[in-house]
């Protein structure tokens, strides 16, 4: 079993190699997720259940996350943007990551 669990935990960490920030954020929530949810409903008998719904909890919520992590801002006019776009729209500064 644990050497099962070893062997999710690789794939699962190879695959959001290439991933986008909110995608990452997404992936590590629902593994997380589901996890905590299936020792939780452990505890009553429904196990299944417990990591289902925690692993849809665990989703959305590290997809928000992820989401609010992956932006960019202009240094010229402080203006917030999408991770795609590269130039202010306002004044043409090239964007940076936000911290």
């Amino acid at each position: 079993m644990k050497k099962l669990f070893i062997l999710i935990l690789l794939i699962s960490m190879v695959g959001l190699y290439g991933c986008t920030t909110t995608q990452k954020g997404a992936g590590v929530g629902v593994l997380g997720g589901a996890g905590l949810g299936a020792i939780i409903g452990h505890q009553s008998g429904h196990a299944v259940e417990g990591a289902a719904i925690g692993a849809a909890a665990g989703g959305l919520t590290g997809a928000l996350v992820g989401e609010q992590m992956d932006k960019k801002f202009c240094p010229t006019c402080g203006k917030t943007f999408p991770s795609d776009v590269e130039f202010c729209p306002y004044d043409g500064t090239e964007l940076q990551w936000k911290q």
